[in-house]
């Protein structure tokens, strides 16, 4: 069973940054879904990957990839990953550096809060892996927006 501790912060990380979206504008919303869905398809993919080899340790018991991972799926990659193309889209190198200083707050910052909190901590994974484990996605991110410009370009 969930602690009430680690259902308040499921909730939070679905709601806050689905809410942010409002303040984003339809057309950009409407632009960057695409890749949105397509990152948060792939991020799920990769945290059953995970969650599977243990790189991460969450608290409660037992454990449930619905009740752990997929929140932070759902919750803030979506909407952060369409935030970011929002900001940086057409330059590559503010994308970089926005999505490196993203994911270095998340993995060698954010995540001990959450152990502290004693929601997750890492297993088999250090904050350096960890950190290419969450920025390698970026990459893909881009390119995956740059196809959809494309093909709405030409097509």
């Amino acid at each position: 069973m969930a602690s009430r501790k680690h259902r308040i912060f499921n909730l939070s990380i679905i709601i806050i940054p689905w809410l942010s979206l409002l303040f984003m504008g339809k057309r950009s919303v409407k632009r960057y879904s695409v890749s949105g869905v397509f990152i948060v398809i792939f991020e799920i993919i990769n945290h059953l990957y995970g969650h599977k080899r243990k790189w991460w340790k969450f608290y409660d018991k037992p454990k449930s990839f619905i009740r752990d991972e997929l929140p932070f799926s759902v919750g803030p990659y979506m909407p952060l990953s369409m935030w970011l193309l929002k900001f940086s889209y057409g330059n590559f190198k503010k994308y970089l550096v926005l999505n490196v200083m993203a994911d270095g707050l998340f993995a060698f910052l954010f995540m001990d809060v959450l152990k502290k909190l004693k929601i997750i901590r890492l297993n088999r994974l250090n904050r350096t892996q960890f950190f290419f484990y969450i920025h390698y996605k970026a990459y893909l991110l881009y390119g995956v927006q740059y196809l959809n410009e494309k093909i709405k370009r030409y097509g």
